[in-house]
C-alpha cells in the first residue's frame, strides 16, 4: 500500500505532540535533584510502566519479531520461541533486586547507583564504575537509535525512493527529538512521555498483531498449523553448548544475571527506582515490570511468528535482514492510518529508551564526576544549567554513534551484546559492596579492570552466546575484587567503609540519635 498523507498525518502529529508535551515538564525544576529523581511522589505503577517503557527499545519492536521470524537465522541462534527462556531470567533477577540491591539503594539521598560505591569504597570505585557505564550505556543507546532509523528510512523510502542516506536523515530527526524535550523536561518529562509511549507501542502492536490475523489464510489456526510444521513454536531447549544463546540454562542462569546487572546497577534504570517515593514501592515497581515485561515478548514473538506464516501465503519482500521484515510489512501492507500509528508505536519505543538513557548519562556526568571534582560546592542553579548541557552533548554523541553502528549486524543481538561485556564487572562491583565486608577499593577496582579486560578478549575471540557473558563478567569480578582485597589488608583500604559519606557522593551522613532512643 505505502506510506500515505494520512499515515505522515498520524506520525508527524505524535512527534510534535511528544515533543511538545515533554517540554512542559521544565518549569517543575528547581534543583539539580529534581531534574534528575524528581520530587519522589510519583506512584510506583507509573514508575512501573516506565521502566518497561525504557527497557523496551526500537531493538525489541523490530529485533524480537525479527528473531522470531528467523528466515535468515541459524535454527539454534532463533527462529522459535526459545527467547522466552530468557524472559523466565527476567523475572527470578527482579526479586533478586528487590532484596539485595533496593534497600542499600534507599538507605540515604542518593541521585546516582554509583554514590553506593562511593559509600563502599570510596571516590575511585566510583569513577571507574560510572566510567564503564557511560561507555557501555552510549554504545548501547546508539545501536537504539540506528534501529529506530530503520524504521524511518522503510518510511521515507516508499515515498521518496531517490533520497539517498535516509537513514542518516532518520537518525537526525529522532534524536534531535528527543533531545529536545529531554533537554528542557528532565527525568518527569521522561517518565510521564515514558507512560504515553507505553500505551502507544502496545496499542500499535496489537493493531499489528490483528491485521497479520486477519490477514493470513486461516487467522490463529492458520499461523499456527504453519508454525507448527516448520518447528517455530518450540519454547524450551536443553542443550549444554555454550555457543546457543537461548537454552533453558543460558535463559534462566544468564537471564537472572544479566536482569541483575541491568536493572539493579545500571543509571538507566536505577534512576527510575530512585524516583519512588519509598523502598516498598520501588520493589513493587521492578517486580512488577518483570511479569508486564513478560507478556510483552509474547506478543512481540508471536508477531514475527505471524509474519512467519503470513510470508508463506504471500510473497516475501526484498530484504537483507530480518530487522527489516517488521517495518516493510507495516509500509506496505498495512491499511492506512494504521500504518502511521504503528511507525508512531515503534518510534514511541525509541525516544522512550533514548530520553531516558540521555537523562541517565548527564546524570552520572554531572553527578559522578563533575560535582565531585569540583568539591561539592558549585550552585545548585549552575548544575541544573549543567545538567541540561550535559544531555545536550550526550545527545550529539549518541547520533554519532547510531552512524558508526549501521555495520554492527543485528541490531537485538548488537545492543544486548554491548551491554552485557560491561554488566559483568559491573555486577561484581555492587555485589562486593553490599555483600562482603573484606572488600576494598584496590580489590574492587582489579577486579572490575581484568574483568572489563577479559570480557573483550572473551566476546572477539570465543564463540560463547552473549547470554552467558554476565555471568563470566561477574564472576571474574568478584574472584578477583575478593582476592585481592583480602592480599591488601581488607577493608582497612576502604575510605568509607565507616560510613562517613562525604557530600559529593549524593547521600547525606546519617544523624546521631539521641542517647535515650532505642537502637
Amino acid at each position: 500500500m505505502g506510506f500515505s498523507t494520512i499515515d505522515y498525518v498520524v506520525l508527524l502529529v505524535y512527534l510534535a505532540g511528544i515533543t511538545a508535551f515533554g517540554m512542559q515538564f521544565k518549569k517543575s525544576h528547581k534543583s539539580v535533584k529534581d531534574y534528575f529523581v524528581g520530587a519522589r511522589n510519583t506512584h510506583w505503577i507509573i514508575i512501573c510502566l516506565s521502566i518497561v517503557a525504557t527497557e523496551t527499545s526500537t531493538l525489541t519492536l523490530i529485533g524480537v519479531p525479527a528473531l522470531a521470524y528467523g528466515h535468515f537465522a541459524r535454527p539454534e541462534q532463533g527462529g522459535t520461541l526459545t527467547y522466552l527462556q530468557v524472559l523466565i531470567g527476567y523475572v527470578v533477577g527482579r526479586f533478586i533486586i528487590a532484596r539485595l540491591f533496593l534497600p542499600s539503594y534507599f538507605r540515604g539521598d542518593l541521585l546516582t547507583a554509583y554514590a553506593l560505591l562511593e559509600r563502599r569504597f570510596g571516590a575511585g570505585t566510583r569513577h571507574v564504575a560510572a566510567s564503564l557505564f557511560l561507555v557501555m550505556r552510549a554504545l548501547a543507546e546508539g545501536v537504539r537509535v540506528f534501529a529506530a532509523s530503520l524504521v524511518l528510512s522503510a518510511v521515507l523510502a516508499s515515498s521518496f525512493p531517490g533520497i539517498p542516506h535516509l537513514w542518516l536523515w532518520s537518525i537526525g530527526l529522532v534524536g534531535v527529538l528527543t533531545l529536545i524535550y529531554t533537554f528542557e523536561g528532565g527525568i518527569a518529562a521522561v517518565i510521564w512521555t515514558d507512560l504515553i509511549q507505553f500505551v502507544i507501542y502496545i496499542g500499535g502492536s496489537l493493531l499489528a498483531a490483528y491485521e497479520l490475523l486477519q490477514l493470513t489464510p486461516g487467522g490463529w489456526h492458520g499461523v499456527v498449523e504453519v508454525a507448527s510444521a516448520a518447528g517455530k513454536l518450540q519454547v524450551f531447549s536443553f542443550s549444554t553448548d555454550v555457543t546457543v544463546p537461548f537454552t533453558f540454562w543460558a535463559g534462566v542462569i544468564g537471564g537472572t544475571f544479566l536482569t541483575n546487572a541491568s536493572h539493579g546497577t545500571d543509571q538507566l534504570l536505577v534512576q527510575r527506582l530512585l524516583t519512588c517515593k519509598d523502598l516498598r514501592d520501588s520493589q513493587k515497581a521492578i517486580i512488577t515490570s518483570g511479569f508486564i515485561v513478560l507478556l510483552q515478548f509474547v506478543l512481540f514473538l508471536g508477531i514475527g511468528i505471524m509474519l512467519f506464516a503470513y510470508y508463506r501465503s504471500v510473497p516475501q519482500p526484498a530484504i537483507t535482514t530480518n530487522d527489516e521484515i517488521f517495518p516493510r510489512f507495516i509500509v506496505t501492507t498495512l491499511p492506512h492510518g494504521v500504518s502511521g500509528l504503528v511507525i508512531a508505536a515503534i518510534f514511541a519505543a525509541a525516544m522512550s529508551n533514548l530520553s531516558g538513557s540521555l537523562n541517565s548519562l548527564a546524570s552520572t556526568t554531572v553527578i559522578d564526576f563533575y560535582q565531585p571534582l569540583a568539591g561539592g560546592k558549585v550552585p545548585d542553579r549552575r548544575l541544573l544549567a549543567l545538567s541540561r548541557w550535559s544531555t545536550a552533548a550526550w545527545g550529539v554523541v549518541l547520533i554519532l554513534i547510531a552512524v558508526v553502528a549501521r555495520g554492527w549486524g543485528s541490531v537485538f543481538t548488537a545492543g544486548l551484546t554491548v551491554a552485557s561485556i560491561v554488566y559483568g564487572p559491573m555486577l561484581g562491583a555492587f555485589v562486593l559492596a553490599v555483600l562482603t565486608s573484606r572488600a576494598n577499593a584496590t580489590g574492587v577496582i582489579a577486579g572490575m579492570t581484568l574483568s572489563a579486560a577479559s570480557m573483550i578478549v572473551i566476546w572477539a575471540s570465543t564463540k560463547l552466546a552473549w547470554t552467558w557473558y554476565v555471568l563470566v563478567g561477574f564472576t571474574i569480578c568478584w574472584t578477583v575484587g575478593y582476592l585481592v582485597s583480602i592480599a591488601a589488608g581488607g577493608v582497612r583500604e576502604s575510605a568509607t567503609a565507616a560510613g562517613q559519606v562525604s557530600y559529593a557522593s549524593g547521600m547525606e551522613r546519617p544523624a546521631k540519635r539521641p542517647r535515650n532512643e532505642a537502637s
